[in-house]
């Protein structure tokens, strides 16, 4: 699956698309997440006075940019492959585009 857009990506959205591939799947196969959430976003707290420095981490989110291939599945038929990789779009806040490789 590859993105069309640049966005940051959580961790919990990686999750939830890394769960439906693999239950659409069937757990049959292989699957491969290409990107990882590596960058901490920091919040402070509600109802918190300005000053006193930067927040702690809230979540961590991965950094996309388009053209990025952010999942990869294999030993699966092509339809099932691309009906697995089509629902875990739907939990990404980007749009995508399913690509496939010739195999020779």
């Amino acid at each position: 699956m590859q993105a069309l857009e640049a966005a940051w990506i959580t961790a919990r959205q990686i999750e939830a698309a890394r769960r439906v591939i693999v239950r659409e799947m069937k757990r049959r196969g292989k699957f491969w997440c290409r990107i990882f959430p590596d960058k901490p976003v920091t919040a402070k707290p509600a109802e918190t006075r300005m000053g006193k420095g930067k927040g702690s981490v809230d979540h961590w989110v991965a950094v996309v940019k388009p053209g990025r291939i952010m999942f990869e599945v294999s030993g699966v038929p092509d339809d099932i492959a691309k009906s697995a990789l089509s629902q875990a779009a739907y939990k990404l806040p980007i749009p995508t585009q399913v690509v496939s490789r010739a195999e020779n």
